[in-house]
């Protein structure tokens, strides 16, 4: 049984009751499956660039949830501009961002060396587009509305392959 989190802005609810109910439910659901917890350093980020912010929010709630530290961002431009961009561990990125895209991101990542496992998430997605940016090296590519226990897995599997071992 898994936790499906709608993520797209017309059928996800900004609520924070709802917010509050789906963090409560997937908090029972991790009480039993704790056993990696211990590996999480305080000092390691799971960054979430979205502009949506019900959207991070809920993402965000989910991911602290599962014993992730996170840092939100509306935009490209902000994540690059944060401190914390040095202390994330992975990205969970938005393709279609105002301004800079969660595409030309991935991009200006790799020119600068910064090896963070990307995860793209969007509801504008097709094979055309996970192709382009799995070649560029992204380490997912889920379409919204996006299951959280699917973002999680990918999350720790990304984690894994970048050998972060810094999951929870």
């Amino acid at each position: 049984m898994s936790i499906g989190l709608l993520l797209k802005q017309d059928s996800f609810p900004a609520s924070n009751l709802l917010t509050s109910h789906l963090v409560e439910r997937f908090t029972e659901r991790q009480m039993g499956r704790n056993h990696l917890n211990d590996t999480l350093k305080k000092a390691d980020i799971i960054a979430i660039v979205d502009d949506d912010q019900p959207l991070r929010e809920a993402l965000g709630s989910v991911m602290k949830a599962a014993g992730f530290s996170i840092a939100t961002f509306p935009s490209a431009e902000e994540f690059l501009d944060s401190s914390r961009r040095q202390h994330t561990s992975c990205l969970i990125l938005d393709v279609r961002l105002p301004g800079m895209s969660g595409i030309e991101l991935q991009r200006r990542l790799l020119d600068d060396h910064s090896p963070v496992p990307i995860i793209f998430v969007t509801a504008h997605g097709d094979l055309a587009l996970r192709d382009l940016v799995m070649k560029a090296g992204a380490a997912g590519f889920l379409n919204k509305p996006v299951r959280s226990d699917a973002l999680l897995k990918e999350i720790r599997a990304a984690l894994e392959q970048a050998g972060t071992d810094k999951q929870p």
